[in-house]
């Protein structure tokens, strides 16, 4: 039985790890998960809800989102939620993106989130990109980066005010989209805050194709709460 049960967990793990890294033809999913730091959507897994500890605002503490079966399971009414499957499909805005969320884990961060000034960084395979995409969100105002894009020999650095996750975007802004958009909201006790108005967003960085990108450096100034949920690159 104990060799059953590990086996279990090994091959539920390899399945996890499958699941957070897919390549699909140029756009690679690049692994944040050393820098994931809270669990801000409530999932519905092994028949209970498994609410969120650190939310999207209220400096962690006021509010979260749902999977679709959470709220479902719920009882929220044609609900605004995020869909069930986190590998979010392409259009003709953006490539596939990989969020870090499941209804098969209660357990691991979904999200790096930020608060006040702070800086993060992660590697990404070394390849040439054409364009790097981040997707974000920002509450209690805009949130201020830079960024920087580390190359084998060098560094370019883009300064970018990231829009509040309730404000809507331009149709015609050209490094900014929904990638989820429309969404509710839920307190930690699972009740509707909100019911729709707020988005994730995708954020669209150029990168020099003729260089080797190896890492990625956010710094965040003092206002605004961000959160990270995903970051993917198209190759060269």
């Amino acid at each position: 039985m104990k060799a059953l049960n590990l086996l279990f967990i090994l091959s539920f793990l390899g399945f996890y790890s499958a699941a957070i890294h897919p390549k699909s033809g140029k756009v690679m999913q690049f692994d944040i998960i050393p820098i994931l730091n809270a669990r801000p959507v409530t999932t519905f897994t092994n028949g209970h809800l498994v609410t969120w500890t650190k939310g999207i605002d209220g400096g962690g503490k006021g509010d979260g989102y749902l999977t679709m079966a959470a709220a479902l399971f719920n009882g929220d009414k044609d609900p605004h939620a995020l869909p069930d499957n986190a590998l979010l499909p392409a259009n003709n805005l953006h490539p596939q993106i990989q969020l870090h969320y499941s209804n098969q884990d209660s357990v691991h961060n979904q999200s790096c989130n930020m608060t006040g000034i702070a800086v993060i960084e992660f590697k990404v395979p070394k390849e040439k990109y054409k364009e790097i995409f981040l997707a974000l969100t920002s509450s209690e105002g805009a949130s201020y980066l830079k960024i920087e894009l580390i190359y084998k020999n060098g560094r370019d650095v883009k300064d970018v005010m990231l829009p509040d996750y309730y404000k809507d975007i331009a149709v015609d802004e050209p490094d900014l989209c929904y990638l989820v958009h429309d969404l509710a909201k839920w307190d930690n006790k699972n009740q509707m805050t909100e019911r729709d108005h707020h988005n994730i967003d995708l954020l669209k960085l150029a990168a020099d194709s003729d260089r080797n990108l190896t890492g990625i450096k956010i710094s965040k100034g003092k206002e605004g709460y961000m959160v990270l949920w995903g970051a993917a690159g198209i190759r060269k």
